[in-house]
């Protein structure tokens, strides 16, 4: 599954089965991370069209990491 995917299988699940405010995207907005909920940024980002879905690094549900660009590694 691509990352779009993912990310599309994450929107699908948050926007029609659970509720959309307990969902964090974290996206890049130049040299800083943006935190927004998602009906926030689906209002934003004009339905990916200002915001491309490329420029999401992370998306959490209750501080639980449901998808994460580059996760950190422990070494």
């Amino acid at each position: 599954m691509t990352k779009k995917g993912i990310i599309g299988e994450i929107f699908s699940k948050a926007r029609f089965a659970n509720k959309a405010e307990t969902y964090k995207l974290f996206y890049r907005d130049f040299d800083k991370i943006i935190e927004i909920t998602l009906p926030e940024f689906l209002n934003v980002s004009e339905n990916f069209e200002a915001i491309p879905i490329s420029r999401i690094e992370k998306i959490t549900k209750n501080n639980k990491i449901l998808y994460e660009k580059h996760p950190k590694v422990n070494i």
